[in-house]
């Protein structure tokens, strides 16, 4: 039992002996061969990398050669199309020579026409100051006609011919040759409604003569149970007031409705009171922020920013850097959506 034990002790331990130096000798194989293959695809990827590159420059220079092809091709294109329009546009379209005569033809036309219309001026003007002439005239004729009581007569001289003057004035020769204004005529007073008419005229015929028509109804109150006609004038121009079923338009429910949404979302949040937690600050009032710019628009506080920015205040050019990292539930708000699809 001794000498089975001590051999199979010793069988055990040439057994590891072994093991461990195949285990040695294949790890060097498997190292050494996967070398060999790191060296072989290193290879293989250096020439692939440069038949890539080759490959690339030789499309990139290609296109870059027909590019400049291209471009050259270009602007002798743009320099035939050029001397073509312009020798076109020359000959047929802004001829040299028939510019020029027309040009000299409007010259002349020009000239023309301002020696008419120079003319036209000088007979308008003469035109008008001879309006304004015989405009004096009548109105000295007309002063003369009122004024002729200042003629003088054999006895007594007239005040434009005085005693003292050595000739008398232009206008006692006016006076002499105009005629005295006409005195006008007073209209024939029409016979009173009531009166009787006188018989003797109508002796050759018995009917009584036509009436004439009445006049128009004056400002005055008419005599008899009759309203002011202020007053009827007043009722029969007044406005028209439609009652409230007629002014109220069709779709008033639908444009009522439209203006409630449209003031819910012009009004923001933080215009409503603040109503505290505890009963002892309950009488106190809220005060809003004084951070916001007016009562219409959206509140930018909170949303863009947590602190009013003022450039014009800043002492340096360089913005103020932030020290603490953002808050994740502010970055999420507008961005997220709840139950019913609306963005919280």
């Amino acid at each position: 039992f001794c000498i089975f034990r001590l051999v199979d002790e010793k069988r055990k331990k040439e057994y590891k002996a072994a093991v461990k130096i195949q285990s040695w000798f294949r790890g060097c194989r498997v190292r050494a061969y996967i070398r060999y293959l790191n060296k072989v695809i290193v290879v293989i990827q250096k020439w692939w990398r440069g038949y890539q590159g080759r490959r690339y420059f030789r499309k990139m220079v290609e296109t870059a050669y027909f590019i400049m092809k291209m471009n050259f091709y270009n602007e002798m294109a743009v320099r035939i199309q050029k001397r073509w329009r312009g020798y076109y546009a020359r000959k047929y379209t802004h001829n040299y020579y028939a510019l020029k005569k027309y040009l000299e033809a409007v010259s002349v036309n020009n000239e023309i026409v301002r020696k008419e219309l120079n003319e036209y001026a000088e007979m308008r003007e003469k035109e008008k100051k001879r309006k304004e002439l015989e405009k004096k005239e009548k109105e000295k004729d007309h002063q003369a006609r009122k004024m002729h009581y200042l003629l003088s007569t054999e006895q007594i001289a007239g005040v434009y011919n005085s005693p003292f003057r050595t000739s008398p004035d232009p206008m006692e020769l006016l006076l002499r040759k105009s005629k005295p204004l006409s005195h006008r005529k007073q209209p024939a007073k029409s016979p009173l409604p009531g009166a009787l008419c006188d018989l003797s005229h109508s002796a050759g015929s018995l009917t009584f003569p036509a009436a004439e028509p009445l006049p128009p109804i004056g400002t005055q109150k008419p005599q008899g149970p009759f309203r002011d006609p202020a007053e009827v004038l007043r009722q029969r121009y007044k406005p028209l007031e439609p009652t409230l079923r007629v002014a109220t338009s069709i779709n008033s429910l639908e444009k009522a409705r439209e203006e409630i949404k449209r003031e819910e979302w012009r009004n923001r949040i933080h215009d409503n009171e603040f109503l505290p937690f505890s009963s002892y600050h309950k009488n106190e009032k809220y005060d809003p922020s004084i951070l916001r710019s007016d009562n219409y628009g959206e509140e930018t506080y909170g949303i863009k920013h947590f602190r009013e920015v003022q450039p014009k205040k800043w002492i340096t050019d360089k913005d103020f850097q932030t020290v603490l990292p953002s808050i994740v539930l502010f970055e999420k708000f507008g961005k997220t959506y709840s139950r019913a699809g609306q963005i919280v």
